[in-house]
């Protein structure tokens, strides 16, 4: 007897409702957290999740059941870009990161991956991922209150103690609900562990009584913030090369729903779809103010619990998600999200981004006695870290590539250029036979 709905399968409307909810609760506490962590709207990331779903679900033909949702791989090139360019002039390299997800498309389309895995092997993947996630460790320290030097206009009337306070709260209650919570609350462990610091928040008075009448008075209806898209090259050579490592985790993410539904996706719609709509689905959000998009794990484990793999009920939370974006408090409580509660949960977030690049060490087994993996592993995390960058003219402008994106370069280059043994190496292979 079947015990699982399929990917085409569609249920009543009663069972679709709630199965939806389950998928839009599972990644919207992501989802608002990138737009938080770089100064976005919450309410923009939540429409640009559900009509990028959408249009996914358009370019794999309804054949793979996978949801879409704001990429924690762009925020340190978001932040710098936003500083450096100004707002619409990041949303020009959230543009160029979706334009090559769809040129990569195309290439695996008529050429195959063979190439893409020849560029990037897992011991480069998991040291940009492992950038990723340092990069941003300083970031969250400050929020959660634990610099010693660390103050704000928003901490100036609340004490010390109650801003660690809230923010411990927040990493205990989802370090504790990722260990121990079961069924859905598993799924949702950060969501639980932002809302038990929000109200925490509210006890202590960390919320400005200002951001409380901002809530209170904000209409029901209330159009998200849209924004349109500046050219600069700075923004898409700061952004576009950190596709590459999205690329890694989207292909793998298309690989696990292979296991979980029990069919092989990368034939039928074929891979080629799956990175073509998420490509559109990021290049839709750079035109109208959004950050760039990726598939969720979250969703897949959601696929795997419930043995509910219809596109239908997918298609169901991507709507959700957009009628979401247009109700004004749920937008007001999620912008006046506190800065305590940012900084708990962004310190086990950040690191469970760090940590994923030492799960692709282990699990493909990298041997870190060869020195060719020791070098790319060592100069792709300082480059990242350590705060290097290049500048050069390009087309008569200023360009500077830094962090995350020279640190995806330094890695694709020093990985074709260097042979896999070294003389030495070579050498001592010569002598044991």
């Amino acid at each position: 007897m079947k015990n699982y709905i399929d990917v085409e399968e569609r249920v009543s409307i009663g069972k679709t409702i709630p199965l939806s909810f389950q998928h839009l609760f599972a990644m919207v506490g992501a989802t608002i957290l990138v737009p938080i962590l770089t100064g976005m709207s919450p309410s923009i990331a939540l429409f640009c999740s559900g009509c990028g779903t959408l249009l996914y679900i358009l370019c794999t033909k309804a054949k793979l059941p996978a949801y879409i949702g704001s990429s924690f791989a762009f925020i340190g090139p978001m932040i710098v870009a936003s500083a450096s360019y100004g707002p619409n002039a990041m949303l020009s390299g959230v543009i160029g990161a979706g334009a090559v997800y769809v040129i990569v498309a195309f290439i695996i389309k008529h050429f195959g991956i063979e190439w893409l895995n020849k560029a990037l092997p897992p011991v480069v993947v998991g040291s940009i991922v492992i950038v990723i996630g340092l990069a941003l460790a300083g970031v969250a320290i400050n929020w959660a209150g634990l610099n010693s030097g660390f103050t704000t206009d928003a901490m100036a009337n609340v004490p010390r103690w109650a801003w660690i306070l809230v923010s411990m709260l927040t990493l205990g209650v989802g370090v504790l609900g990722s260990m121990y919570f079961k069924g859905f609350l598993g799924v949702i462990p950060i969501l639980i562990a932002m809302i038990t610091g929000y109200v925490a928040s509210l006890i202590l008075g960390i919320i400005p009584q200002a951001a409380l009448q901002t809530i209170a008075s904000t209409s029901l209806f209330r159009l998200p913030p849209f924004m349109l898209p500046e050219f600069n090259w700075n923004a898409i050579m700061l952004m576009a090369p950190v596709s590459f490592v999205t690329l890694a985790e989207h292909i793998g993410h298309v690989y696990v729903t292979n296991n979980v539904v029990g069919r092989d996706f990368t034939k039928d719609p074929g891979l080629h779809r799956s990175i073509l709509g998420d490509g559109v689905a990021t290049i839709f959000a750079g035109f109208v103010g959004g950050p760039p998009n990726t598939t969720y794990g979250e969703n897949i484990g959601v696929l795997a619990i419930t043995k509910v793999y219809s596109v239908w009920v997918i298609g169901g939370a991507a709507i959700l998600a957009i009628v979401m974006s247009f109700i004004g408090p749920v937008a007001a409580v999620i912008e006046n999200m506190p800065m305590p509660v940012m900084g708990g949960i962004s310190i086990l977030l950040f690191g469970i981004i760090a940590s994923s690049g030492f799960r692709i060490f282990v699990e493909d087994k990298i041997d870190f006695g060869t020195k060719k993996n020791l070098i790319l592993c060592s100069v792709i995390i300082v480059t990242g870290i350590g705060g290097a960058a290049v500048k050069f003219k390009f087309l008569g402008s200023d360009v500077e590539i830094a962090g995350v994106a020279l640190a995806t370069l330094v890695g694709i280059v020093l990985n074709l250029i260097l042979p896999e043994k070294s003389k030495t190496e070579q050498q001592e292979n010569v002598a044991d036979i």
